[in-house]
């Protein structure tokens, strides 16, 4: 059984209400994210949480930057949950959860930032727990409208990660809405696993693609130096 709750450096994350817990993956996209921002020096004042599940995300950026963050989250549950963490977190004020479907979503605002870690599968044996298809699988968002939408409602950068087998399916959609990866980062478990996740940065503006690959263990299952320093800020016995 999943942990109730996930304990951080600076904030906690409640999850028994939400269908996607805390995973590795999710906690290294966050903290790519940060670091592109620093490194970038972007100029970033608002950004969006495309299916913000615990928050995790949001709040995570939040402990960096004086941000305002729109999270949408289309399981109610779910939503609950997250603004529960965000409403207990010392950022009560810079994240507003909304319980919302992307396609229902219309803001008046173009965000600076937006991410997502997106139900990436699709055509994969799916759970009898339609909250959970619905968090893992393309049941109720597809990559393509995800993409487009990123494309229409941001006047900066916009990030995902998804499985890295899916890494050509995702460029052709990019390709074709005109959009261009910046930068990404492979992930592997160990120097002797295949890379199993993707995290891209895109944009509408094109520029030489930066690679960079990281590896979450080394050869004796501890956390290498790169993963290390990207999560030291969060994960309490680092």
């Amino acid at each position: 059984m999943s942990n109730t709750y996930f304990q951080f450096k600076q904030f906690v994350i409640n999850q028994d209400n939400c269908a996607m817990k805390v995973c590795t993956d999710s906690c290294l996209f966050g903290a790519w994210i940060v670091q592109l921002i620093k490194d970038r020096e972007m100029n970033v004042s608002n950004a969006l949480d495309i299916g913000s599940g615990t928050g995790l995300l949001s709040l995570m950026v939040a402990q960096h930057f004086k941000i305002k963050i729109d999270a949408i989250e289309i399981d109610t549950l779910a939503a609950n949950q997250a603004k529960d963490n965000v409403s207990i977190s010392s950022w009560p004020n810079s994240i507003n959860i909304i319980n919302t479907s992307m396609q229902s979503f219309n803001p008046n605002i173009q965000y600076d930032f937006i991410f997502s870690n997106p139900p990436f599968f699709e055509d994969d044996l799916q759970s009898a727990d339609d909250s959970k298809n619905a968090a893992k699988h393309s049941t109720t968002l597809t990559l393509t409208e995800l993409i487009n939408f990123m494309k229409n409602n941001s006047n900066g950068f916009s990030a995902i990660i998804i499985p890295s087998h899916r890494y050509e399916y995702i460029e052709s959609i990019l390709n074709n809405a005109g959009l261009f990866i910046n930068e990404m980062m492979f992930v592997k478990q160990t120097p002797k696993h295949e890379y199993f996740r993707a995290m891209l940065l895109f944009s509408k503006n094109k520029s030489a693609k930066k690679f960079t690959e990281i590896c979450i263990y080394d050869e004796n299952r501890i956390y290498t130096k790169s993963f290390t320093e990207l999560l030291k800020e969060y994960y309490l016995n680092l």
